[in-house]
C-alpha cells in the first residue's frame, strides 16, 4: 500500500529556510577550521584549555568561533521541530522565520569572532531570538490546531 504526503502551497520556503540553516552550519565549520589551524590546536581537543587560550589570541578566537558553531547545533533540533510544526499550517511564516534565524546565526559568529564574546549579540546576534520566539509560538498553536481539529 502506497502513501502520499501533501505538502501545503508554500513549502518550498520551508525547505528554502531550512536549508540556509545547512549552508550555515557548513560556513561555519569553515570558520572554526581556520581558526583551529592558525591557533595550531589539534584534533580531538574540542577546545583550546584556558592556559592555551589565555596564552594565544588565536586559541581564544578558536574557542569563539567553536562555541558559535557548537550554540547553533545545540539550536537546531528546536528550529527544525518548531519549523516543520510551524509549516504545518503557516508554511511561508515558518520558512521566512527559520532563514531569518539563519543569518541572525551568520551575526552571532562574525560577532563572537571579533574576541569580544560580548558582541555575539551586539553585532545583531539577538535577533535570532524574535524568529525563534515566532516559531515556539507558530508550532504551538499549529499542534493545539491540529489536535483540536482531529478532536
Amino acid at each position: 500500500m502506497s502513501s502520499s504526503i501533501i505538502l501545503p502551497p508554500g513549502f518550498g520556503y520551508v525547505a528554502a529556510g531550512l536549508v540556509s540553516t545547512a549552508w550555515v552550519l557548513g560556513w561555519q565549520a569553515l570558520v572554526v577550521g581556520s581558526h583551529r589551524k592558525k591557533s595550531g590546536i589539534k584534533y580531538p581537543q574540542l577546545y583550546a584549555e584556558k592556559a592555551e587560550a589565555d596564552a594565544s589570541k588565536e586559541a581564544f578566537l578558536f574557542n569563539c568561533a567553536q562555541r558559535a558553531h557548537q550554540n547553533t547545533i545545540e539550536h537546531m533540533p528546536l528550529i527544525i521541530v518548531t519549523t516543520l510544526v510551524t509549516a504545518m499550517k503557516y508554511p511561508v511564516f515558518a520558512g521566512y522565520a527559520s532563514g531569518l534565524w539563519a543569518l541572525s546565526r551568520v551575526l552571532y559568529t562574525v560577532g563572537y569572532t571579533t574576541g569580544d564574546p560580548v558582541k555575539r549579540n551586539t553585532r545583531g546576534g539577538i535577533l535570532g531570538e524574535v524568529p525563534l520566539f515566532g516559531l515556539l509560538l507558530g508550532s504551538t498553536y499549529a499542534a493545539f490546531d491540529l489536535v483540536r481539529s482531529s478532536a
